[in-house]
């Protein structure tokens, strides 16, 4: 079986839209298609026919290229069952423990409410390549504009407990602004300070901070933290339960 191919198509001021390509079959899945025009262009530079839309969410810079693209390519567009009214073009609706074929490699398919309430992310076990949306972000995760910290916990802990070389390919290009801020509540983390060396580098270079892997994010992002002692304790929280913990990262980043 071979190895997905990942295309990563920076759109908009900080979005990045993915193409995935199945090499046996042929089969290539945009995932969150923000705008048309960037991700055609990419495809047929490469020789790409499209023939899916995976999105994570309904929010529009994730959305608004669905329409043309469907009608440029005749795709089938996926998308949770549950939030159809608010996904434009959607075919198929899929929830939580479903699959979604891409030539020969599966999706496993996440509910990861938080961000909105309808948000999924897309699992591709055999490549160990995640689509999160906007749920977990590199050093970050979501605004909770639709959900609680609690369901929010729950969706992180679920992508957590995948494989540690998963490749986490995010939606946005957040990474520094999101290391500045995990630096004022987790200063004294090892693994923090060598991901903000790397991320400084990266980016004085002008390449992209994503993806990422999974181990790095499990050590360093403080949003994956909120169970450990140690955080607890520099916030002022020893003892509290992990979603009290992850309120108040949650709450400060807001107000950064």
């Amino acid at each position: 079986m071979a190895t997905l191919r990942i295309e990563q198509v920076p759109v908009l001021s900080d979005n990045y839209v993915y193409l995935v390509h199945e090499p046996d079959s042929g089969a290539t899945a945009v995932i969150d298609p923000s705008v048309a025009a960037p991700v055609l262009a990419a495809a047929e530079r490469l020789g790409w026919r499209i023939t899916h839309i995976l999105n994570t969410h309904h929010h529009g810079d994730h959305t608004g290229g669905n329409l043309e693209i469907k009608r440029a390519t005749g795709c089938t567009v996926i998308g949770n069952r549950h939030d159809a009214a608010r996904i434009p073009g959607l075919d198929v609706g899929v929830v939580e423990g479903e699959t979604v074929q891409l030539g020969d490699q599966a999706a496993t398919v996440f509910d990861v409410p938080g961000h909105t309430r309808g948000h999924i992310a897309y699992w591709f076990r055999e490549s160990a390549a995640l689509f999160c949306g906007d749920t977990l972000f590199s050093i970050g995760c979501g605004r909770l504009f639709e959900g609680s910290p609690a369901q929010m916990w729950d969706s992180l802990s679920k992508l957590r407990d995948l494989p540690p070389d998963t490749r986490v390919y995010c939606a946005h290009e957040y990474t520094q602004a999101n290391v500045r801020f995990a630096l004022s509540v987790d200063p004294d983390n090892p693994a923090l300070a060598a991901r903000a060396d790397a991320v400084a580098r990266l980016r004085e270079a002008g390449a992209p901070t994503v993806p990422s892997r999974l181990d790095e994010e499990r050590a360093a992002n403080p949003f994956l933290r909120a169970d450990d002692p140690a955080l607890a304790a520099r916030l002022g929280l020893a003892g509290a339960d992990p979603v009290t913990v992850f309120a108040e990262v949650r709450g400060r980043k807001d107000r950064f």
